[in-house]
């Protein structure tokens, strides 16, 4: 059995405690949170102890520790937990600097331990499916792809201060769909960046809408569009055309019901938002986790993964604030 402490107890720490404590080859044991009364009901519904983050990570008991605390406290987090020999999850990103990233990287490397990075959008059972039918070849080699992601509201200003940006917060997911569909790593890259649906997302200095166009050595181009508003829902739509054909990944509605009228055909809005659109995700990457822990197998999105979405991330904010293509050195990380 492994025994697996949380760290962080908001939404995040509550989905995977709840995937934990269906599982029969690890169990959370211990909980910790700076806010008090978050740890106790997650620690009460979990049957966990709580315990301050500190005792969890110095505890020979706790094999693992999953990291769903706010970025700026990953980078002691992670060197603490690779130094007391712990198996680390840690949701993305790893931290908002490369520099930081290759510390954190270096000090798994020397303890030797699995560190697993949370872009769980690899674990959604469409994009998983697109991505197995991409590597049998059913379209034939890619050429282009095609991301959109789109958020139903932006987040308060309060986060977006704090957050990074949309390139590092929210369009990283997106970085990594880019890498994982591919095939190949981006070698040159071009941005846009407006603020189109909230002010005060512009004066804090980011943007609400942006887009980027990713090209590999190969050729192979990937678009990406996000947008910190969609009127209809969340959006998350995937396209991948290749030279046999091309593949889809539609948004996950509601229900799959559709009514036909005189006016036309309705069909259910998308999933709220991604606590509910990526509910599956969630689980399959905990369990991918566990079990690679408990085998002894690699875990997959890894370290360097997380590294390479934050150098496309960085580059992408400096590509839509100075308007030229960035080169993209492929031996980046490590």
């Amino acid at each position: 059995m492994l025994n697996i402490g949380i760290l962080g107890c908001g939404r995040i720490g509550q989905v995977h405690g709840a995937t934990l404590s269906r599982m029969t080859t690890a169990r959370a044991v211990a909980v910790s949170d700076f806010m008090p009364e978050a740890a106790e009901a997650l620690g009460q519904t979990l049957g966990a102890t709580v315990k301050s983050t500190e005792d969890i990570l110095r505890d020979p008991g706790i094999d693992a520790v999953v990291i769903g605390t706010p970025t700026t406290t990953h980078y002691d987090i992670i060197q603490q937990a690779a130094t007391e020999g712990k198996a680390i999850f840690c949701e993305k990103p790893i931290d908002l600097s490369v520099a930081r990233i290759r510390d954190c990287l270096s000090a798994v490397e020397e303890a030797g331990v699995p560190f697993m990075v949370a872009f769980n959008r690899r674990f959604d059972p469409n994009f998983a499916h697109l991505q197995n039918q991409i590597a049998e070849q059913v379209i034939g080699n890619v050429e282009m792809v095609t991301i959109l992601s789109r958020d139903p509201a932006p987040p308060p200003i309060g986060y977006i201060k704090t957050s990074g940006g949309i390139f590092r917060d929210m369009m990283i997911h997106d970085f990594d769909m880019a890498r994982f569909l591919l095939g190949e790593e981006p070698v040159s890259l071009s941005a846009v960046g407006s603020c189109l649906v909230d002010a005060e997302i512009g004066e804090a200095g980011d943007f609400d809408t942006a887009a980027v166009t990713l090209t590999t050595a190969s050729g192979k181009i990937c678009q990406i569009s996000n947008s910190r508003r969609a009127t209809y829902g969340y959006d998350q739509r995937v396209e991948v055309h290749g030279s046999k054909g091309m593949l889809r990944a539609a948004n996950v509605l509601e229900n799959t019901v559709e009514l036909a009228t005189g006016d036309g055909f309705n069909t259910a809005a998308t999933q709220p938002f991604f606590l509910e659109r990526y509910a599956a995700a969630y689980r399959a990457e905990m369990t991918h986790f566990v079990n690679c822990v408990v085998s002894g197998n690699a875990v997959a999105p890894n370290g360097q993964d997380g590294l390479r979405a934050q150098v496309l991330a960085d580059a992408a904010d400096a590509a839509a604030r100075d308007g030229s293509v960035h080169q993209i050195e492929v031996s980046a990380p490590g």
